[in-house]
């Protein structure tokens, strides 16, 4: 068995560690805080503080990684802090030290899963370097099929599957345990997943390293249209999503559906997230360009939010719901590829932080705040700007290329 062949099992145990962590803590994380006596308003603050970290702390720590040329080094200790900082929330009390508790843990999960991803694609398949870029070597193709050693999608959708049974574990746990149960998983769960990612495969040297790709990354970056164009992309499709995540339980709630039939409803598009990351994207993938997959996830969303803008059926809505495997999974497939097209190894980490903060978690956040005024408006008809951003996305996304663009 290969070096990379072994590594697979390595990396698919660190994102079922990592998600199942995530998933223990996330449905019950404001209840444990509202436990220890916060108001509404301060759950809203030590929420939103840790948003907003995020979206500071998730580039710069990723930068970090680039800048020592030792993402695996930097994911293990930004891991183990994580591990460290979580259990520190059973003792405190008191608005403060739950925000500080709060401010800290975000500062080290935000750059994970960059670091996580720009690791599982270097290992994945072949990367170019930023000395190619500073030299404007002529465009190379995307990775062939039959060389790649395995699938992206495999290892995300294993995260995925991991992220819905810790949902599953984290409401017996309580039950039985309390909520500080959810502490104590999250905690172990990130310690366990320290111990695999120093396991994975330390990443050769760049050949080709050039040390001017040390600073200024994210210009380096914006320099190149491809770039530039797909992260715009990204933001319009993934960013659509913005209004269902937040408001479309409530909506359901609204028509009179019942708890056990929206939960339902939510698990469809899990669940068919898990299978397109599985199997079904990856299989597209090798047959589509990432052009043509991300304009079938924009028709994919402008489908889906003009049903739930217009319907009051719940089969209608059962019927759109898995089309979050296209929406969401197939088109976070095509990114991934174009930036292990695009990137050079050197840019990995930042790349992927840029991607899944500024470009998706910063329009996310925008636009959650848009909906909210957008519901409290016009309701469900509210998803039809929803569906005007995948529209918009689809022009663009028809001039993905997956070869590396020239330098402007």
């Amino acid at each position: 068995m290969t070096t990379q062949a072994r590594a697979l099992p390595r990396f698919l145990a660190l994102y079922a560690a990592l998600f199942a962590a995530f998933g223990v803590a996330s449905p019950f994380f404001a209840a444990f805080l509202a436990g220890r006596a916060l108001r509404p308003e301060a759950i809203g603050v030590v929420l939103a503080a840790g948003t907003a970290m995020r979206l500071l702390a998730g580039p710069l720590g990723a930068r970090l990684a680039d800048r020592l040329a030792a993402p695996r080094l930097v994911l293990v200790g930004f891991i183990a802090g994580a591990c460290g900082i979580a259990f520190l929330y059973l003792p405190a009390q008191g608005v403060w030290l739950l925000l500080l508790v709060s401010v800290a843990h975000a500062s080290v999960l935000a750059p994970i899963n960059p670091i996580a991803d720009a690791l599982t694609l270097r290992a994945a398949i072949g990367r170019p370097t930023a000395q190619a870029i500073d030299d404007q070597i002529p465009p190379a193709a995307m990775p062939d099929p039959e060389t790649r050693r395995f699938e992206y999608g495999w290892v995300r959708g294993a995260g995925s599957a991991a992220f819905i049974l810790g949902t599953l574990l984290s409401g017996p746990a309580v039950a039985r345990f309390g909520l500080n149960a959810i502490i104590w998983l999250n905690g172990l769960l990130l310690g366990l997943a320290a111990w695999w990612a120093h396991r994975l495969p330390n990443p050769a040297p760049t050949p080709m390293f050039a040390p001017p790709a040390r600073s200024g990354g994210v210009r380096l970056l914006l320099r190149l249209p491809a770039f530039r164009r797909l992260m715009l992309v990204a933001a319009l499709i993934q960013g659509s999503h913005a209004m269902h995540d937040g408001f479309i339980v409530i909506h359901w709630e609204s028509l009179g559906i019942g708890d056990a039939t929206i939960s339902l409803l939510w698990s469809e598009s899990v669940a068919a997230e898990v299978v397109v990351f599985l199997f079904i994207g990856p299989w597209l993938l090798d047959r589509l360009t990432p052009a043509t997959a991300s304009m079938l996830a924009a028709a994919a969303g402008i489908l889906r939010w003009a049903v739930l803008a217009e319907t009051t059926s719940t089969l209608a809505s059962a019927l759109v719901e898995p089309l979050h495997g296209l929406t969401f999974a197939l088109q976070h497939l095509a990114c991934m590829r174009l930036i292990g097209a695009l990137v050079p190894a050197e840019l990995a980490a930042t790349a992927q932080a840029f991607y899944s903060t500024v470009a998706v978690g910063a329009a996310t956040a925008l636009l959650t705040v848009a909906s909210g005024t957008l519901y409290a408006d016009f309701g469900a008809a509210g998803f039809w700007v929803m569906a005007a951003l995948c529209a918009f996305a689809l022009p663009l996304a028809s001039g993905l290329r997956p070869a590396r663009s020239a330098m402007p």
